[in-house]
C-alpha cells in the first residue's frame, strides 16, 4: 500500500511511523522541515487543552500517555515523567483527564503557592520537542520511509506520487487544503528562561492575568502562555512576555530574576473537534484519512490519534 502523509509535525510523523511498521510504503510531504513546524515549538507536557470531543479526547489522551510513559521508561531521549501541580483558587471537582494519569492526590498546604487554596499533584510525560521530534523523524526514516519538502495548494497535487491513500496531518494548513472553514489558529506565545533549579511542573489555567504554566526541561523552563483563538499574528508581543514572566513567577517564586533566553509564538491548529475520519469523496478513487485540529493537545493526543488514523488507512485496502 502506497501512502502519502501530509505534514511533518508530531501527528504526521507518528502516523507515518506506525504505517511503516505495518508495512506500508510511506512518503511524508511537508511544506517545511520538521524543525520549522509548530510541534517543534511546543511546550509539550501531557495535558488536554483546547481539543474535543471530550469522550474521544479521553481515549486518545490515555493511549498517548501510555506510549509516552513507556518511552520514558525505556530512556527515549527527550521524554521524561514530570511531577506536576495544577493549582486552583476554589475546589476544582472531578477532572476528566485524571483517569489517564494514574495516581492524582490533593496538594498539601505547603505545596501550594501563595494565594491558592487547592491543588492536584500527579505525574505526566514531558517531551522536549527539539530533541524528540528530529529523533522521531529519524526513526521513521530508518524504517525506509521517505520525506519530501514540498509545498502544495491542495491534496490533488499529491496524486503524482500515485498514492493508494493520503493522510492529512497538515495542522493549521489542513483546513484550507480541503475547504474546511471550521479551522482557526490558536496563537500561543511562550517564554524560555534559564532553569534556576526548578523540577516541578506547575500550571494555573485560570490566573487573573491569563493562563500560566511553568514546565522545567533539562536546561531551560518553558513559561506560558496564551490561547488566542482566531489570531494569526506571529510577532512576539513584549508586554505579553512580561506578563507571562510575572504570572509564572507568582506560581514559582524561584523564577524571580531568571534569565530570559527568548520568546516564541506558534499557531496551534484549532477546530471545534479533532477531525479523525476517512473521506471517500474528496479525491475520486483515493481515500483521504484526516487527522488534524488538535488545538493545544498535539503531544497529548498524538499517538492515540495516530493509531486510529493508521487503522483507518489499513481499512482502506
Amino acid at each position: 500500500m502506497r501512502v502519502v502523509v501530509l505534514g511533518a509535525g508530531v501527528s504526521g510523523l507518528s502516523t507515518a511511523l506506525l504505517l511503516r511498521e505495518r508495512g506500508a510504503d510511506v512518503v511524508v510531504v511537508s511544506a517545511d522541515a520538521t524543525e520549522a513546524t509548530t510541534s517543534h515549538l511546543a511546550a509539550a507536557v501531557w495535558f488536554p487543552t483546547s481539543a474535543g470531543p471530550a469522550d474521544k479526547v479521553t481515549g486518545w489522551g490515555s493511549t498517548t500517555y501510555d506510549v509516552l510513559a513507556a518511552e520514558a521508561e525505556r530512556g527515549v531521549p527527550g521524554v521524561v515523567m514530570r511531577e506536576s501541580l495544577v493549582v486552583y483558587r476554589a475546589e476544582p471537582g472531578p477532572q476528566p483527564w485524571a483517569a489517564a494519569v494514574g495516581e492524582v492526590r490533593p496538594a498539601t498546604k505547603d505545596e501550594l503557592p501563595a494565594g491558592y487554596s487547592h491543588g492536584l499533584r500527579f505525574t505526566v510525560p514531558l517531551v522536549e520537542m527539539p530533541t524528540y521530534l528530529p529523533r522521531l523523524r529519524q526513526r521513521y526514516l530508518d524504517t525506509g520511509g521517505r520525506h519530501v519538502v514540498r509545498r502544495v495548494a491542495g491534496l490533488a497535487e499529491l496524486l503524482d506520487l500515485a498514492p493508494d491513500v493520503i493522510v492529512n496531518c497538515a495542522g493549521l494548513a489542513a483546513g484550507e487544503l480541503v475547504g474546511d472553514r471550521t479551522t482557526y489558529p490558536i496563537r500561543g506565545q511562550i517564554v524560555r528562561v534559564r532553569n534556576p533549579g526548578v523540577r516541578l511542573s506547575v500550571r494555573d489555567e485560570h490566573h487573573p492575568a491569563g493562563r500560566a504554566y511553568v514546565h522545567p526541561r533539562s536546561d531551560d523552563c518553558i513559561l506560558g502562555g496564551t490561547l488566542d483563538q482566531g489570531v494569526w499574528d506571529t510577532a512576539v508581543d513584549d508586554a505579553t512576555t512580561a506578563s507571562i514572566v510575572a504570572r509564572c513567577t507568582d506560581l514559582v517564586p524561584a523564577l524571580a530574576g531568571a534569565e530570559v533566553i527568548e520568546a516564541l509564538v506558534g499557531l496551534r491548529p484549532g477546530r471545534p473537534e479533532v477531525r479523525l475520519e476517512r473521506d471517500e469523496q474528496l479525491l475520486p478513487g483515493v481515500p483521504v484519512v484526516h487527522n488534524y485540529g488538535h488545538g493545544g493537545s498535539g503531544i497529548t493526543l498524538g499517538w492515540g490519534c495516530a493509531q486510529e488514523a493508521a487503522q483507518l488507512v489499513t481499512e482502506s485496502r
